[in-house]
């Protein structure tokens, strides 16, 4: 594996059910557990977020090479369960409304949504593809 394929992202405690992931690059984003009714992403959320952000943005560079689109909305969807499994997600969904102003521009954009969509889900989003393929999770206590 490169040094350029590494991707990392840290999360500290902020307090109780609360969390700040930052990336190397010194962004960061809060969330939390909900569990004390506040308006942070919680952990799932920030997962159909990723899924969606991630297609979204595949499929924003195709067609904006055309024209800029007049809507463009990205739901993700997906049902929490617990079961013999554990907690996960099941019957993950996204769907797109998308909609591009009329004319030449509009028309080219809106012919090739279809296909950008498809070639996000099937190659190109590394989020999606991570979820739908499966790959190992390793959890360990670092000594400090």
């Amino acid at each position: 594996m490169s040094e350029n394929s590494l991707r990392l992202v840290t999360v500290d405690r902020a307090g109780p059910g609360r969390f700040t992931a930052t990336n190397a690059r010194g962004g960061t984003i809060d969330f939390g557990t909900a569990n004390d009714g506040g308006t942070e992403f919680t952990p799932v959320e920030l997962l159909l977020a990723a899924i969606g952000g991630c297609t979204a943005a595949d499929v924003d560079v195709a067609t904006t090479r055309h024209t800029e689109p007049d809507g463009f909305t990205v739901t993700v969807t997906g049902n929490k369960v617990s079961d013999d499994l554990g907690n996960r997600m099941t019957d993950l969904a996204v769907t797109f409304a998308v909609t591009f102003p009329d004319g030449e521009a509009g028309d080219r954009a809106r012919a090739i949504l279809p296909r950008a969509v498809t070639v996000s889900h099937e190659r190109l989003c590394t989020v999606s593809r991570t979820v739908e393929i499966g790959t190992p999770v390793t959890a360990t206590i670092k000594d400090v």
